[in-house]
């Protein structure tokens, strides 16, 4: 009876102790085509959800204990036109959010001024049609989109400041060396376009942001982007020797490269080959494999190494702190061996991803496969193989993040290091970041799902189609 009891008790409170992650219900009646959108202010603590369905969108602003402040309604721009929310940018207290045809040529900004209760529209045609968009920023007062001139070593960035102006800023890479997978001469156009189908179309650049845990998906792709407000950083692994990295400073609109070597690896075959790299924290996170070998090395931006690792099939990792994981249509299991993870590492689409836990960095190697019958059918449908993977990387990738493990095969590790790159020993503690996608995979009668940071908080929200209620939960890495 006594236990019993006890367990009783700890179910209760462990129900209890979920229930406490709800931090807010807003009662909302939502029709179809709904979408949501967020604009987190780290100087004021605030938080500004934009939740949108065919007829209106609702500008909700939250405040640092995420209650209701504020409330704006306005009509949603025309449905058949603009078909998302793609970025923001702050003027004081007020927002202006900005939405997109799909090809970005048109582009519709709402401005919505909390203290006259007035929203202000503004409509843009941007001449792309010598541009391929590859992505979009939103940082305060500035978004950007930025696109490649076709067959040039020119970036074109569009500007819209917090006053709505747009302007046009050109950054030509002169003397830049741009080489494709084979080592054939090309210029930066013809390094995007490359096509590595199924699993990356031509011109994607996915957009990582450290702050949040990048998921192996991500990580894989050869060609990924960094913002922090002051530049973007381009990285590019299609080469399996070196990583090209290319910094666009958006005070002087120059662009630098560096070109940082990856370990030589006798083979008779470049394809029996993989290699990839991630940038965190002003260095170079580079992994390079064969089938019975791989290198991890950390570098700074000026290709000196500060620690390098090596793995062998016959010997144990020495530098990871977790269990070989794989995952597969929804199982998971525990690799035996280091042989088995460097055999799919290598053969699959392999990468790595940093993040920031307290005074430790973990750091994640893994590969994936490309994704089975059951991803994106509804867009692949609509766009084709080629843009439904593009519309999708330049859509909402901070959520995309906790599907992407979907119809895929997956193996990975974890390992520790401190704030001099040594390995340290320890146990990886329980994500945030698997708390959520538990979350998820156990709550499917939901939509409208949205993924933000506060200081050290992660904060979920999404429509429950039950309660007609949209939620947010907060999750905590522990």
């Amino acid at each position: 009876m006594l236990k019993k009891l006890l367990t009783s008790c700890l179910v209760l409170s462990s129900i209890m102790g979920f229930s406490q992650d709800v931090v807010n219900s807003i009662p909302v009646a939502l029709k179809k085509n709904r979408d949501v959108f967020q604009i987190v202010n780290n100087q004021t603590k605030e938080t500004t959800l934009f939740v949108s369905d065919k007829e209106k969108v609702k500008a909700i602003r939250l405040n640092s204990q995420m209650q209701i402040a504020d409330s704006i309604s306005a009509p949603r721009p025309n449905i058949k036109k603009y078909v998302r929310m793609i970025g923001y940018n702050l003027n004081n207290t007020n927002s202006r959010l900005y939405w997109s045809s799909v090809d970005f040529d048109e582009i519709f900004s709402q401005y919505f001024d909390f203290t006259s209760r007035q929203i202000t529209t503004q409509e843009y045609t941007l001449p792309l049609k010598d541009e391929k968009v590859l992505q979009k920023f939103s940082k305060d007062d500035t978004f950007y989109l930025l696109s490649v001139l076709k067959k040039s070593n020119t970036f074109k960035l569009h500007i819209f400041d917090q006053n709505g102006k747009h302007e046009e800023k050109s950054i030509e890479l002169k003397d830049f060396h741009f080489f494709d997978a084979m080592y054939k001469r090309t210029n930066l156009y013809g390094v995007l376009e490359e096509k590595f189908l199924p699993f990356e179309a031509p011109f994607s650049l996915k957009y990582i942001a450290p702050e949040n845990l990048t998921s192996i998906t991500d990580g894989a792709f050869k060609r990924k982007c960094y913002f922090d407000g002051k530049e973007i950083v381009i990285t590019i692994d299609t080469n399996i020797d070196y990583t090209q990295v290319i910094i666009l400073d958006l005070k002087n609109f120059t662009g630098t490269e560096k070109l940082l070597k990856k370990p030589l690896i006798q083979s008779d075959y470049r394809t029996d080959l993989n290699s990839n790299s991630f940038y965190f924290d002003k260095k170079i996170y580079q992994i390079k494999s064969s089938s019975d070998r791989f290198y991890f090395s950390i570098k700074d931006l000026d290709d000196n190494v500060l620690k390098d690792f090596t793995a062998y099939a016959s010997k144990p990792i020495e530098f990871k702190n977790s269990e070989i994981n794989q995952e597969s249509s929804g199982s998971k299991r525990v690799l035996e061996n280091s042989s088995q993870f460097i055999r799919k590492l290598n053969n699959l689409n392999s990468g790595l991803s940093c993040y920031q836990l307290g005074d430790k960095t973990l750091i994640t190697i893994g590969s994936v496969s490309e994704a089975g019958n059951g991803g994106s059918q509804a867009v692949l449908g609509q766009f084709g193989l080629v843009g439904a993977l593009l519309y999708i990387a330049l859509t909402n990738p901070t959520m995309d993040s906790f599907n992407s493990y979907a119809n895929r095969k997956v193996v990975k590790i974890d390992a520790l290091f401190d704030r001099d790159n040594n390995h340290i020993a320890g146990d990886v503690p329980t994500l945030a970041y698997d708390k959520i996608r538990t979350f998820f995979e156990k709550n499917t009668d939901i939509s409208s799902q949205t993924l933000f940071k506060m200081d050290d908080n992660y904060y979920v929200g999404y429509y429950d189609n039950k309660t007609k209620e949209y939620t947010i939960r907060k999750f905590t890495d522990q």
